[in-house]
């Protein structure tokens, strides 16, 4: 496999740490590491395989000086950042949502759809970490038998808001364990012992930013311009891990047992499904690990045709880290980083 030099972008951040662990991991043949975060991370260092790296400004000099970049930060720093990156003839890898429904470019699971990524121009987008345990479980299952419609709920952890998320979750369990009141930052009411259906920002349709980014990203990455989804958001008091409740309406009859022979052959699905022994997936099943995991398969019988399912996946992991790190793999393996 060729080698290349990549600059993440984001490298304090909740993801961005998962990040360079999954690195580690999978042994990505990266032949050189520039790391970088906002200003006050300057001068910080972070060990990756072995060696410190100190944090850097990401000037428009680092990035002509890597083959890949990946970011893991906001929307904002991404439109500021990726197109500056891909002038100095580097690949960017975007986890934020910036660029996801550009036409131009591609939005990709490399289980899923890697042929999309034959067709970049520089920027290659990674989905949304509701959307991507979902089109992970879909895919295998509508090759044959396309889906009509799509409802799911999801029970987002804080860690997709991000590490300071995640430490209000922890501060206001103590201080409500404590008999105190809760202190409220990040989130507009309390978190622990309580849960929001209210993720990212509310629309004119009622829907949130984040419920109408399932259904647009679902559509783009399976090619399915008409499939009908409706979802609600949810936030959960957990740190890590997505699970989502999916029905699906198929086109013909599907069997549970179907379902469950096409999916234990999936790549980076399994099965977990055994209810009358208490098995199925769980938020702290699926931390730390790579694959989506998917139970409770039944028929939906509030419908002709219709499968409900639950999954859960590490949204700091398949959710956004590894899914980047697997679209960079992808690209090497088809010769597309210069």
């Amino acid at each position: 496999v060729n080698e290349c030099s990549i600059a993440l972008i984001g490298a304090t951040g909740a993801v961005g740490k998962v990040f360079l662990s999954i690195l580690e991991e999978r042994n990505f043949p990266a032949s050189s590491i520039r790391l970088c975060a906002s200003e006050r991370s300057y001068g910080k260092k972070i060990k990756v395989r072995g060696e410190e790296i100190t944090i850097e400004e990401a000037t428009p000099k680092l990035l002509s000086e890597v083959d890949v970049v990946f970011i893991a930060a906001t929307g904002s720093i991404s439109r500021q950042m990726a197109p500056l990156a891909v002038e100095q003839g580097a690949i960017v890898v975007d986890k934020s949502s910036a660029f996801r429904m550009d036409p131009n470019v591609p939005l990709v699971v490399p289980e899923i759809n890697p042929e999309d990524l034959d067709d970049h121009h520089g920027i290659i987008a990674s989905p949304n970490c509701t959307t991507t345990p979902m089109v992970m479980a879909l895919k295998p299952l509508i090759e044959s038998n396309p889906a009509k419609r799509i409802i799911a709920a999801s029970y987002q952890s804080v860690t997709g808001t991000g590490a300071a998320a995640g430490e209000e979750l922890l501060a206001q369990s103590r201080q409500i364990l404590d008999g105190q009141t809760p202190s409220m930052e990040v989130y507009p009411h309390q978190i622990a012992f309580n849960v929001l259906p209210h993720v990212e920002d509310f629309l004119e349709n009622g829907y949130t930013t984040e419920e109408m980014k399932m259904q647009n990203e679902t559509r783009k990455i399976l090619h399915a311009p008409d499939l009908k989804v409706s979802t609600t958001c949810v936030r959960v008091p957990i740190m890590i891990s997505h699970a989502e409740a999916v029905n699906v309406e198929f086109t013909n009859p599907i069997s549970p047992g179907e379902v469950r022979e096409i999916l234990s052959n999936s790549p980076g699905v399994r099965v977990v499904d055994d209810p009358q022994s208490n098995v199925y997936p769980m938020p702290v099943q699926s931390e730390g690990e790579d694959d989506v995991f998917v139970g409770r398969i039944r028929t939906d019988i509030s419908l002709d045709n219709g499968i409900a399912m639950w999954l859960t996946c590490d949204n700091l992991r398949k959710g956004a880290a590894l899914n980047a790190i697997q679209i960079a793999e992808e690209m090497l393996n088809r010769g597309l980083v210069k």
